[in-house]
């Protein structure tokens, strides 16, 4: 694009203020705001603007219970459904999927959370703990499983060579496949286009739900098709305790004939900031806590229990076939409009830090991709064997209780095959325990060692 062609085509939609430090830019500060005005869809972009007109969504009115399959449920049909999903696995019908586009400046961590260092003895990455854990479902089912990997514009290069300088991990390189989501500009209360730099539009990725209309851009649901696969797990990539490829939850997608299923744990109190798997009207769906009111937060049953209690982990499983239908004729989930403090370039080019909300983001939810399916599975895990998030510094969702967490798993798996671990005085593992997912990737894994496995001296470590 030149600049001609750039400016005719801001000037047709109002947008041409954010060329007015043209003649202060270098070259290649030129060719970057350029690349980004030829990446900008302007009629999508006026529809964007459009939805900051709107008033603010109050709480969902017809807000009920929805079904989930219960953990007392589950004794009776985990067996069966575990076989089935082996099935798939050994047929090479299932996928994986890693959202992994953020950074770890909350963690005070410079690059991708991806390479973050996690685990309590060998201090491995986010990224070495789920590759060894792929690598173990897909060594036991005898199949290839290939991992698609959704990056963000910041850390795209810098996820790339950490995978290359650690040789993927022992993966198949031409079994993973990376590619960026997408970025939107943001506006502000006028509808224009934001500044951030004079070279540069104020950019910020289009939402989980981005991940859908990402994977069709890329041609990962292609490269799916080619191969045969017709379920896609999908996963974010700072919850350690991710099962991925849960041979169970596959069995139950499928046996239920669902084209999307979440896995959801029970809140651990009202104001945890979940959202919660429910009925919107009569269409299921996710409401983000944030959107819920006082009364629906605090709501219980007759007998006292948290009505809306089903907290979505964001693991689902996907059909390929939905994947296809949700963008085959265009991308179908709605933007959602948040109202943000953005930093920006005034006239004057003096770049302003505001102290109030001056300007909107647009993103989508995967979860409202619940609201398109015919079939959907909810099946409740429990939280300490599934589900523990990477994502403040300190205090809850961080790294000690992140590793905490881990330790806790592994010290149940041993005590499960017979094998004693030495607790302090709080019950927790007296010193740090690891198991390489290559050694036993879950407690079953791990009884088929039994004799392999020494006695626990700290630090303790499987592989």
């Amino acid at each position: 694009m030149h600049y001609q062609e750039a400016l005719a085509l801001l000037k047709a939609y109002h947008q041409e203020h954010i060329l007015r430090f043209w003649r202060e830019l270098s070259e290649t500060e030129k060719a970057h705001l350029l690349g980004q005005i030829a990446q900008i869809d302007f009629d999508n972009l006026e529809k964007l603007i459009a939805l900051t007109a709107k008033k603010d969504e109050s709480a969902p009115a017809e807000m009920t219970e929805a079904p989930v399959i219960r953990l007392e449920e589950r004794i009776s049909r985990d067996e069966k459904m575990r076989q089935t999903g082996a099935e798939a696995l050994a047929r090479g019908e299932v996928a994986v999927f890693l959202v992994a586009g953020g950074q770890g400046s909350r963690l005070g961590f410079e690059g991708p959370k991806g390479i973050f260092p996690v685990t309590p003895v060998k201090n491995k990455s986010l990224f070495q703990l789920h590759a060894e854990k792929i690598r173990a479902r897909a060594t036991r089912y005898g199949c290839v499983i290939p991992w698609y990997i959704m990056t963000s514009q910041s850390n795209h290069d810098d996820t790339i060579r950490f995978f290359r300088e650690n040789r993927f991990f022992g993966l198949n390189p031409t079994d993973v496949m990376f590619f960026r989501q997408e970025m939107l500009p943001s506006v502000d209360a006028k509808g224009k286009l934001i500044l951030a730099e004079k070279h540069a539009l104020f950019m910020s990725p289009n939402g989980h739900g981005g991940s859908l209309k990402a994977l069709w851009d890329s041609g990962a649901v292609a490269d799916m098709k080619r191969r045969g696969i017709k379920y896609m797990f999908y996963f974010q990539v700072d919850n350690v305790l991710t099962k991925i490829g849960d041979p169970e939850f596959i069995g139950y997608h499928i046996d239920a004939g669902a084209e999307m299923s979440n896995k959801v744990v029970h809140k651990a109190y009202p104001e945890e900031k979940m959202g919660v798997i429910c009925k919107i009207g009569d269409r299921l769906g996710v409401v983000e806590y944030s959107d819920m009111s006082d009364e629906q937060m605090h709501a219980t049953t007759e007998g006292g229990a948290l009505k809306y209690w089903a907290g979505s982990i964001a693991i689902h499983i996907i059909n390929v076939s939905f994947l296809e239908r949700e963008n085959d004729h265009g991308f179908r989930l709605p933007y959602h409009v948040a109202h943000k403090q953005i930093p920006y370039v005034d006239e004057r080019g003096n770049r302003v830090t505001p102290v109030e909300k001056n300007g909107f983001k647009f993103e989508t939810f995967v979860f409202d991709a619940l609201q398109h399916t015919e079939r959907i599975l909810s099946l409740e895990v429990e939280r300490a064997e599934e589900f523990s998030a990477l994502k403040n510094g300190s205090g809850v969702d961080s790294p000690a209780t992140a590793r905490r967490d881990l330790n806790l798993l592994y010290a149940r798996w041993l005590e499960q095959a017979g094998i004693g671990v030495p607790r302090d005085e709080q019950g927790l593992p007296a010193g740090n325990i690891e198991i390489s997912p290559l050694f036993a990737d879950e407690a079953e894994a791990l009884l088929l060692n039994k004799e392999r496995i020494p006695s626990v001296t700290y630090p303790y470590y499987l592989e």
